[in-house]
């Protein structure tokens, strides 16, 4: 791939370069709390169960269960029980009592209605987060600008696509759209949860506000960019309400198969009569109807669609908009991950990280002068400098520089300090301007100062030098910064078997610096859009699946290319229609968190999938032996449950099987916990908990349900 092949970031040194992509913003988003926890005990709220409640009966309605075929397999053998109940021999002369009929029919209803109810709590929590979000969806009037230069008042809900709109401080925000002309603070806590106001402004990658958000300073002129109905806040209304999910490709291939082992024991259970009736004796209906309600996988089958949304509300708890459940589950199935290095490994503002001394100055003038020049320095540069120093242990004597006259920085000059009261003048800025200043004051420049410049260059960084009259104590070092805890998440995705690659326009040197720094597994330097799209399509090639995140529009077509692409909510809007995620705390390192949350939904339907199935073995050697044991005594052999009398073994597999579906559903709405492991300690882990398990507790729940039902028969 031309000079772009992967290489491996520790067969490199550094050499300072430039990339040419835009610093990420100011405002880092933390990394969100998960609400402590209160969303997942919100799916226990009670006004959440009661509608949960009243769904399940509504769902009762056939044209939605056939879309849920083993669900609705048990609908059609409680709609036959029910009719028996009333019309004994409606299909044929009846062999049971009435009481077996009526309470065949009662658990069937109670094992569909646990179905419905599953699923209606998972959609349950969607909605509750669309009616929080519809809360903030509010008439707003806006400043439509003429092409007379003037504005008029209009309502939000008229706005159309390439409106241009004034919006000034203390005003919302009225649709979505793309600022053209100035810069203001806006919070968007409305749609984030974020308190921390973030900077949008003119050009660049951070030029995009959503409706709904709140201009907290300055004013700002911004064309919108939908129309009415298609704003971004209505498609995350329209998504997190879950109604009409579509099924992921994984789910539906499992659907085939439960459906297809459910049309099979349909055959079983259809032409098992003609057999016992050559044999000499016959079997009621409500039993056939039980036998194949307890054959069929209805433990998965009623949590299927349960899981699936309650995955893609799992991505929304972290503020995280998945624009389908199809990109959900490829996030768990990823192998490479594509990464920009500024504002996503790196700050992107560059930082103090080091004092370098030269001449015959010491190591604490240089650190006296620079904590002077630094204090009133507002700049990220300036107050990374601050910490820097107060981390070493350095003294700042706030007041020398109390009443002294603060020099701004200025692009002409390159430098920026302060005046002294005392009427020394106190300097810091680029090397060569900083030289200048002092040969203009007299002074010497060291002999050692161009070399230890020359150095901090070639390592990435960027060199400041520190003066006061006409002498130059030293360098301040800065570089682009990586995050703290980066190399502990990119070894926590290595043990997911995830390989990262680091996607910059540094030059090759630069960029081995920071990639080692950060352990990434490789890099690419001197990148460009179209280079990312060549990746990503030869790691495709290879078979694999590949998460990218960005937040410009040149990081559209690679976002629009990977498998699972994670768009910045501060990103451009080509880059977040582009992609099939958004973030809305615009944090890009959060593709590991969606990475475990897509691997949750996968290994939790691969472990329920795994107990159902093992839940069926114990249910086949409870009511089977049962139906034959008196037309085949021999039969008794297999009751190896000593189960009372065949009444009970066939209602006690019944109502385990009905009982078992609720009580999973808090696992299938919480997911079974993730840890990184091997594919191979993973079904190992799988077959011990939930295979063996799946096995056991049937056998031990049918068996304490029949000493309770044999009681009452």
């Amino acid at each position: 791939m031309a000079n772009h092949v992967l290489k491996e970031a520790n067969q490199a040194a550094g050499l300072h370069g430039k990339e040419d992509k835009k610093s990420f913003q100011p405002h880092v988003p933390q990394q969100p709390n998960h609400k402590d926890n209160k969303d997942e005990n919100k799916m226990m709220d009670k006004a959440m169960v009661v509608q949960a409640l009243k769904e399940s009966f509504t769902k009762l309605d056939p044209r939605k269960m056939v879309k849920n075929p083993i669900m609705f397999v048990v609908e059609i053998g409680f709609i036959i029980t029910l009719i028996l109940c009333f019309t004994p021999d409606a299909f044929g002369r009846s062999e049971v009592e009435p009481w077996f009929n009526i309470t065949v029919a009662l658990i069937l209803l109670f094992t569909v209605l646990s179905a419905n109810f599953a699923e209606a709590l998972a959609e349950g929590r969607g909605k509750a987060q669309a009616d929080s979000l519809k809360k903030s969806k509010q008439e707003i009037t806006a400043n439509l600008l003429q092409a007379n230069g003037k504005t008029v008042k209009t309502a939000s809900t008229s706005l159309k696509k390439g409106d241009i709109v004034v919006v000034s401080q203390g005003e919302m925000i009225p649709g979505d759209g793309e600022v053209i002309e100035g810069l203001a603070s806006v919070d968007e806590s409305a749609i984030t949860g974020e308190s921390a106001p973030v900077i949008k402004e003119a050009g660049g990658d951070f030029n995009s506000v959503t409706g709904g958000t709140r201009v907290v300073s300055d004013q700002i002129i911004v064309k919108i960019t939908s129309n009415p109905g298609e704003s971004f806040l209505d498609r995350m209304i329209s998504l997190v309400e879950g109604a009409e999910r579509q099924k992921t490709p994984n789910e539906i291939a499992l659907n085939t198969v439960l459906t297809s082992l459910t049309l099979i024991f349909m055959i079983v259970v259809v032409t098992l009569p003609f057999f016992t009736n050559y044999l000499g004796f016959s079997l009621a209906i409500p039993v056939l109807i039980s036998l194949l309600v307890c054959l069929i996988p209805t433990t998965i089958g009623g949590l299927l669609s349960a899981i699936g949304i309650a995955g893609m509300d799992r991505v929304t708890q972290f503020n995280v908009l998945a624009m389908s459940g199809k990109a959900v589950e490829a996030a768990g199935d990823i192998n490479t991950i594509i990464l920009d290095k500024t504002g996503t490994i790196t700050f992107g503002n560059r930082m103090a990280s080091n004092f370098i001394p030269v001449g015959d100055a010491s190591l604490e003038e240089l650190h006296y002068w620079t904590g002077i020049s630094s204090l009133h320095d507002e700049t990220p540069e300036g107050r990374s400098t601050i910490e820097l120093l107060k981390e070493k242990g350095s003294r700042l004597d706030g007041s020398v520089a109390a009443e002294g006259q603060v020099i701004e920085f200025r692009a002409e000059t390159r430098m920026s300090g302060i005046d002294l009261k005392d009427g020394r003048q106190v300097r810091k800025g680029a090397v060569d301007s900083v030289k200048s200043w002092v040969r203009a004051q007299g002074g010497k420049i060291p002999a050692d100062l161009d070399e230890e410049a020359k150095e901090i260059a070639r390592e990435g960084g960027t060199p400041l030098a520190v003066a006061m009259e006409g002498k130059i104590f030293g360098l301040i070092y800065l570089k682009d910064t990586v995050k703290p805890g980066m190399k502990e998440r990119f070894d926590q995705l290595r043990k997911m078997g995830i390989k990262t690659i680091m996607a910059t326009g540094d030059n090759p040197l630069t960029t081995a610096t920071i990639a080692k720094e950060a352990g990434v597994d490789e890099f690419i330097a001197e990148c460009k859009p179209e280079d990312k799209i060549e990746v990503i399509k030869y790691e495709q090639s290879q078979g694999k699946l590949v998460a990218m995140t960005g937040d410009g529009t040149n990081d559209a077509p690679a976002l629009a290319q990977a498998d699972v692409g994670l768009a910045m909510n501060s990103g451009t809007t080509a880059a977040k229609e582009a992609a099939n995620m958004v973030d809305l705390d615009s944090n890009p390192t959060k593709i590991i968190e969606v990475v475990s949350i897509g691997k949750q939904l996968l290994m939790t339907r691969g472990a329920l999938t795994t107990f159902s199935i093992a839940n069926d073995i114990a249910k086949y050697f409870a009511i089977i032996p049962a139906m034959f044991m008196l037309a085949i005594p021999e039969m008794s052999a297999l009751n190896i449950m000593g189960l009372s009398t065949p009444l009970s073994a066939i209602l006690s597999a019944l109502i385990f099987n009905a009982v078992i579906i609720p009580l999973l559903i808090p696992l299938a709405m919480k997911g079974v916990a993730y840890k990184p492991m091997s594919s191979n300690s993973l079904l190992k882990r799988n077959l011990t908990i939930y295979g063996l398990g799946g096995v056991l507790v049937p056998f031990i729940g049918i068996k304490l349900i029949d000493m309770l039902v044999s009681i009452f028969i």
